[in-house]
Order: structure tokens, then C-alpha cells, then sequence
């Protein structure tokens, strides 16, 4: 063993009625954080990598874990010490087990690759926008070659380097652990000849016609995800996905805030004074509204549930009708005469 002065338990970071499975979940993850791959040069992530991996060869087996709690350290001293540990099956299927994970993902990503993610602008109506809406455009993107199948080769071999399974084991300290063939890429298979379709890359360009479903509610800025519809991916990666940024162009009659919209609603100045009923343009067709007498130019009236639908509970925003007073160009005798006698009544 070695002479660190830890304990072991503070070391792994457990109370010492901790379970077996939340032992082993603190040294996975602390082996994780210093193992000497990940650190390389750092020769004080080294030493914590061997003093977590004592602590677990003690704390993982239920019989060295009670002769610890007893005695300490001291029941472990003696010439066979840490050489017993470096020989040890940690009790879960060997050390590289532990790294699989981590190494393993390294591996697939230098094997498989996701294709790149597209972007595009789209504009719609405040009407499409309230209502929502399908939009047909057209796409250009990579896509998988078919005369090769998105392999890049006419014809290709069996890599010798690794027999075809794309990887090769190789040995760090006292593990061994898998990763991709330097010599095929991690393929498993070399390209004698490229293909002539797509010149080897895998992927061709491809133009289609596509539809788009605008949900009701969106707004500028909005974006719409379609998954699988971005570049093709390498080596039986997936598509990437394709992002479409909308655009709400602005009406000529209507102002948005938010859920809410705005109009203008013009009025005589004696349909203000006298009150009545007027016409109100909403998004669901026209209203009518009943204006009552004295209103005053900037008015507003909330027409609840006319405005725009919020993309995420449904529920509809509200309209707000702007009074606008307005004054005729040419004025007559009688109105003069009229308006004269309102003057007065003021």
C-alpha cells in the first residue's frame, strides 16, 4: 500500500455507512476526473488517480472494507502492499471496464459523425402568424450517396491494421483500452478506389422542395426545428438538423407587442362627441364596437382574445382599438354653424 494519509472514505468522498453502489459511483467518477489520459503532465492528478484507486481496492471488498474500519491502514501494511492492488479485479468486470464509457465515446466520435446543422430565413404574414400556417421553400443540403451507400468507396479492403473493427487496444498503465485505428480512421475498411458519384466524400448535393409547418403564435425571431433535415452524416452518423428563423413582416394596419396587437380606429369628431356604434378591423374579421359619448383622441378599448395565440399555452393575447378623433379637410356653412354651437357648450 501506499503511505498517503487519507482516509479513504474522505478520499472517495462517502460517509462510512455508504453503500457498495454509491462507493463505486464516487470512484467512477472521481477515476474520471484525475485518470492521467485526461491529465496529462499533472503529476499531482497522478497521485490523486493511485490514492482513490487504493481507497477503492479496500472500500470495494466487504472484507478488506471491515478489517479498514477496524484497524485502519495498519491491517493493510506489509511487503505486498500496493503491488497486491495494481493485480487486482476491482470486483465489476476489470479497471478498463470502468473507462469504457469514456473512452468508448471517443472512439464512436471519431468513427460516426453527425452531420452539420443548417440554417435558413423565412418570412411570414402577421396573419400566418396568427394563424399559422405550411409553407412550401426549397432546400439544398448534402445527403447520403447512393452509389456508394455513404461509404465514400467504389471498392475498399479490410484495414490489416485492425482486422476491420476499427479499433485497436492499447496499453496505459495498468490498462488497456480501445481506440480508433490510426490507419483506417477507425472505419475498419480502407478505400482503394473513390467514388465517382460523390468523389469520396460519401455525400452529394441534393435540392428538394419541402414543407414547413409554422405553428400558430410565432413571431420574429421565433425558429422552427426540422431533425434530420441538415447535412448528411459521415460513416452512418445521423443528419444534422435544420433551423428555420422566421421573420413577421409588419402590417399595414395592425401593431404587434408581444401576444397583443394594436389598431387604429378613426372617428368623427361627432361620432366622439355623441357616442355610437364603429367598425373595428381584428385578425378574425371586422366588429363591431360600441363607442361611448365624450371619447376622448388615444382611447384605447381592449377587445379581449383578438390578439395573437401564445405559442406555448394557446391561450390568445388582446386586441386594443386606438381611438384616433379626425378632422374633415373642407368644412360646410352648417357644419361651421354646428361647430360653433359645440364650442359654445364646452
Amino acid at each position: 500500500m501506499s503511505t498517503t494519509t487519507h482516509d479513504y472514505y474522505e478520499l472517495l468522498g462517502v460517509k462510512k455507512d455508504a453503500s457498495a453502489d454509491e462507493i463505486k459511483k464516487a470512484y467512477r467518477r472521481l477515476a474520471r476526473k484525475y485518470h492521467p489520459d485526461l491529465n496529462p503532465g499533472d503529476a499531482a492528478a497522478e497521485k490523486k488517480f493511485k490514492e482513490i484507486n487504493e481507497a477503492y481496492e479496500v472500500l470495494s471488498d466487504p472484507k478488506k472494507k471491515a478489517e479498514y474500519d477496524q484497524f485502519g491502514k495498519a491491517a493493510f501494511e506489509g511487503p505486498r502492499g500496493y503491488e497486491e492492488f495494481r493485480g487486482r479485479d476491482f470486483g465489476f468486470g476489470g479497471a478498463e471496464d470502468i473507462f469504457s464509457d469514456l473512452f468508448g465515446r471517443f472512439t464512436h466520435e471519431e468513427t460516426v459523425l453527425r452531420g452539420r446543422d443548417l440554417s435558413t430565413h423565412l418570412d411570414i404574414s402577421l396573419e400566418e402568424a396568427y394563424a399559422g400556417v405550411t409553407k412550401t421553400m426549397t432546400l439544398t443540403r448534402e445527403v447520403p450517396c447512393t452509389g456508394c451507400g455513404a461509404t465514400g468507396a467504389k471498392s475498399s479492403k479490410t484495414c490489416p491494421s485492425c482486422k476491420g473493427s476499427g479499433s485497436v487496444r492499447q496499453s496505459r498503465g495498468v490498462f488497456r483500452l480501445s481506440q480508433p485505428c490510426p490507419a483506417c480512421g477507425g472505419r475498419g475498411t480502407i478505400v482503394t478506389k473513390a467514388c465517382s458519384t460523390c468523389g469520396g466524400s460519401g455525400s452529394t448535393r441534393s435540392t428538394e422542395t419541402i414543407k414547413v409547418k409554422i405553428p400558430p403564435g410565432a413571431d420574429t425571431g421565433s425558429r422552427v426545428r426540422l431533425r434530420g433535415m441538415g447535412g448528411a452524416g459521415a460513416r452512418g452518423g445521423h443528419a444534422g438538423d435544420l433551423y428555420i428563423e422566421l421573420t413577421v413582416r409588419p402590417h399595414p394596419l395592425f401593431r404587434r407587442e408581444g401576444s397583443d396587437i394594436y389598431v387604429d380606429v378613426p372617428v368623427t369628431v361627432g361620432e366622439a362627441t355623441l357616442g355610437g356604434k364603429v367598425k373595428v378591423p381584428t385578425l378574425d374579421g371586422t366588429v363591431t364596437m360600441t363607442l361611448p359619448s365624450g371619447t376622448d383622441s388615444g382611447k384605447k378599448f381592449k377587445l379581449k382574445g383578438k390578439g395573437i395565440p401564445h405559442r406555448k399555452s394557446g391561450s390568445r393575447g388582446d386586441e386594443y382599438a386606438v381611438i384616433k378623433i379626425t378632422v374633415p379637410k373642407k368644412v360646410s356653412d352648417v357644419t361651421k354653424r354646428a361647430l360653433d354651437e359645440l364650442e359654445k357648450a364646452y
